[in-house]
């Protein structure tokens, strides 16, 4: 693969970095800034939503027909970086969990009239959306563990009774993707829904409270108690839904790992900056060897997550599932934003450690990064399970003009 940007993007690239340096980064600082959950406050975030649409910055993930940017992944893959070198970029370009993987896989599998009735108001930023999985009992990294169940009411419709919880988004979300079990099928027993906030059937029992700070909306737990959904808002088919996870957890994992990156890369700028001034013992802390061997180390860590993201960014372009790539990504990707917070904090001392810089806020953010989407030892025994598959051709570099 060729790793220099198209020269469309990159001007997209620069736009994005002109307006995270100019509006969002200045923001940081101030608490009137935050909601009581840690996250940007509306107000704030739809007037900077309305500058990034008019910027030509909203949804760049999406089909540009229907209102986005329409770029491809290794576009993203760049885009979302810089994003993300502010706590507030996902959110107010409109890349942020779990928008921007439930409008990929809408994209991708619903029918044109569920695309205009599901789709489009997530598109337009009209309304928030959630994707419902995981249970307190089942399902984590593990879909088939799903309990709740969808049992058949008359020739039309479904009825839903279960539990759900971490549901990211829950709270302020309208339109849900709910994953159900249908059949005790190992392969085929679950389906994805459609459903709406005000439908009747369910309710929000809590919002989980957290180590890190908020999306907007939370992580909630949620009962089923008799939700009916018609037939029409069944995404894919009866028993698809396997399939709907596959295809939307994986480039989700992958857009984590692109805005980690940038997070990653932010914590280091604001701690690169205080060690090229911090005297101590007669000498920059920056000419200190072992501070160095910490940034170098952190650095690079983050290079190579970087470099395994724009692979598996390229390989989904090119239709590939990507599976082992996404994985590995994931796993040093999350371990290379740690490392990077942790880096600047422990650089930063009693500075990093206050609300006096965003590093204390992103090193609470950056202990999920091994959990979400799937844990970081999940992953490792997908890779696992490759490598006996394929043996020595786990390492092939592949041809050109071959996925």
């Amino acid at each position: 693969m060729d790793f220099a940007l198209d020269p469309q993007v990159d001007a997209i690239r620069l736009k994005i970095r002109a307006f995270v340096e100019e509006r969002l980064i200045p923001l940081e600082s101030d608490p009137v800034s935050f909601d009581e959950h840690e996250n940007i406050a509306k107000p704030l975030l739809e007037a900077l939503r309305a500058e990034a649409k008019a910027q030509g910055l909203w949804a760049l993930q999406m089909p540009k027909e229907r209102g986005g940017g329409g770029l491809a992944m290794t576009g993203l893959a760049a885009c979302y970086e810089e994003m993300n070198r502010s706590i507030f970029g996902p959110v107010v370009f409109h890349g942020a969990a779990p928008d921007d993987g439930n409008m990929r896989v809408l994209n991708m599998v619903a029918t044109p009239a569920q695309k205009d009735r599901w789709l489009q108001p997530i598109i337009d930023g009209r309304l928030q959306s959630s994707f419902v999985m995981t249970e307190p009992d089942g399902c984590g990294s593990d879909p088939s563990l799903t309990y709740t169940r969808a049992t058949r009411k008359g020739n039309d419709r479904w009825v839903i009774h279960g539990r759900k919880h971490f549901i990211t988004g829950a709270a302020e979300a309208k339109h849900f993707i709910l994953m159900a079990r249908t059949s005790d099928d190992d392969r085929e027993g679950l389906t994805a829904f459609l459903y709406h906030a005000d439908q009747p059937g369910w309710r929000i029992t809590r919002r989980i409270p957290i180590m890190g700070p908020e999306e907007h909306g939370g992580h909630c737990e949620i009962e089923y108690e008799g939700l009916e959904i018609p037939d029409e808002d069944v995404l894919m088919g009866v028993g698809d839904g396997l399939r709907v996870t596959q295809i939307r957890l994986g480039p989700a994992r992958l857009t984590h790992c692109m805005r980690w990156t940038g997070m990653g890369r932010r914590a280091l700028e604001i701690a690169m900056a205080r060690i090229e001034q911090r005297m101590s013992f007669g000498t920059r802390l920056a000419d200190k060897e072992s501070v160095q061997q910490m940034v170098a180390q952190a650095a690079m860590e983050l290079d190579i997550g970087r470099l395994l993201t724009m692979r598996a960014a390229w390989l989904l372009d090119q239709g590939s599932l990507a599976r082992k790539e996404i994985s590995m990504a994931k796993i040093v990707v999350a371990d290379a934003l740690h490392r990077a917070t942790d880096t600047a904090l422990q650089l930063l001392g009693a500075k990093g450690y206050s609300k006096d810089t965003p590093v204390e806020w992103m090193y609470r953010y950056a202990r999920q990064a091994r959990l979400v989407d799937g844990a970081s030892e999940v992953h490792r025994m997908v890779l696992a399970n490759f490598l006996r598959r394929q043996g020595r051709h786990f390492f092939e570099w592949g041809l050109y003009g071959k996925g």
